[in-house]
């Protein structure tokens, strides 16, 4: 039996004035997967995550979760029901602590009466879940959970943002870029947490313009070119010359990976 898709989405569109964002686009991630999308500057790839996430509203089409028609109207939603996001610029407080900016926005209340009367936060789960949470990413070079983010290096903030969406995101995890900004053994820790997320459960959505590392981690590559989805390919059976090529338009795509 073929498994359902995770997250899909059927006919996307988004028009700003004249200028067509999404033109019909579809989208498919499958379970246990990290699906790879990639497109030229403008091709409409950022539209379509947003659109996925709640960022953008579409002016038609479906989006499903887990089968189930949704219709996200803020980011917030799509987090509530387990779809986090790992933006390119982190989206970390560099004067927080660590396990501050992990509970960034769900903060724990304790339970007691100080808890519901004073409102009192409990600082020693979020520390302790945090600490947890961190050390199943293999982030173990950690040692204070205290110290400011802005202590951290580059590799290691990332790991803060994607321990976050590992904490929280249910279903779905989405990466924006993950090592555009971050040095080769920063960018290695990055796709080490991906795979462990993967071997989690959790299917990912990577956005990349490193072909290297697209080839390296991914199952499947959704290719998005004039605001729609033109093809999926199996980074087995294509080279990176070949993603490029159908990325730009100089090659057709496979008809039997075409969109």
């Amino acid at each position: 039996m073929k498994a359902e898709p995770v997250l899909q989405a059927r006919g996307l569109n988004k028009r700003y004035g004249r200028v067509v964002a999404l033109d019909n686009a579809d989208f498919d991630l499958m379970p246990d997967e990290i699906l790879a999308v990639i497109g030229d500057n403008g091709a409409g790839k950022s539209t379509l995550i947003k659109a996925l996430t709640g960022a953008v509203i579409p002016d038609f089409g479906e989006i499903r979760l887990n089968g189930q028609p949704v219709a996200f109207k803020s980011p917030i939603e799509a987090r509530h029901r387990g779809i986090e996001t790992v933006y390119q610029n982190l989206a970390v407080s560099p004067a927080l602590s660590i396990a501050d900016n992990v509970f960034l926005g769900r903060e724990k209340r304790r339970e007691d009466w100080i808890g519901r009367i004073f409102r009192t936060l409990d600082r020693g789960y979020m520390q302790r879940e945090a600490r947890r949470h961190l050390s199943d990413l293999g982030l173990l070079t950690i040692q204070n959970i205290n110290q400011p983010v802005e202590t951290l290096s580059g590799g290691q903030r990332q790991g803060v943002a994607v321990a976050r969406a590992a904490a929280f995101g249910s279903r779905v995890v989405i990466m924006d870029e993950p090592t555009a900004a971050l040095g080769v053994k920063e960018s290695r820790k990055v796709l080490e947490l991906m795979e462990r997320l993967k071997a989690r459960g959790l299917p990912i959505v990577l956005i990349s313009h490193n072909m290297p590392h697209v080839f390296e981690v991914a199952d499947r590559i959704h290719i998005h070119r004039l605001g729609k989805r033109i093809a999926v390919i199996d980074p087995k059976r294509h080279s990176m010359s070949d993603a490029v090529a159908i990325m730009t338009g100089a090659m057709a795509p496979p008809e039997d990976e075409a969109a």
